[in-house]
């Protein structure tokens, strides 16, 4: 299918390991997942240094001052409801561990869909099509979809590949999204 075509093409062409942020531990990748709404993932990457340098898991960033996490994680931008996301996603996580399917996922505060599927495909290797604005673009223009919404763009690309294809897809688009299929000025030319 034209589909799978693409998926070959974006696989081949783009490095075997995607990775945009920098935090591994899954309490971690889950915060940096939420503050990267947004922004870009440079900031994130930085700000999570000095977060979990001061909270360094789950029980202490529950109990952290709402002002002193603002001022941390200020250069990411809407730093008010991130903090207060931050902090009760933190509470409500307890120090048990992340949750693994969308549904619980999505209860946290701070997590939906986009952020559900980043924890769902990074940290627990299952199917999930991360729907940003990158492969949002990327889907569109390459007539895979024809919605700007990301629920829709979710399911319909999920129903055209394997799930075993979904996260790779999610993540090889995306990039490709960032270096090539640009949103002002796309690389038509460099265009596989």
């Amino acid at each position: 299918t034209y589909a799978n075509l693409i998926y070959e093409r974006l696989d081949t062409l783009l490095p075997k390991d995607i990775q945009f942020l920098d935090q591994r531990d899954p309490f971690r990748f889950l915060i940096s997942v939420i503050l990267s709404a947004q922004t870009t993932d440079r900031t994130v990457n930085a700000v999570v240094r000095t977060l979990f340098d001061v909270y360094p898991d789950a029980p202490s960033l529950a109990k952290a001052k709402r002002e002193e996490v603002e001022e941390i994680i200020f250069p990411t931008g809407f730093y008010r409801n991130k903090a207060k996301n931050i902090i009760a996603c933190a509470q409500a996580l307890g120090d048990g561990g992340l949750p693994d399917t969308m549904e619980e996922l999505v209860k946290l505060p701070g997590v939906g869909r986009k952020t559900a599927s980043c924890v769902l495909g990074d940290i627990y290797g299952k199917p999930a099509i991360i729907v940003d604005t990158h492969f949002g673009r990327v889907m569109n223009r390459l007539g895979l979809v024809a919605t700007k919404d990301p629920e829709k763009i979710e399911k319909a690309v999920a129903s055209l590949l394997e799930p075993r294809f979904h996260y790779r897809f999610s993540m090889t688009a995306n990039l490709f999204g960032r270096t090539t299929c640009h949103a002002k000025k796309p690389s038509c030319e460099e265009c596989p």
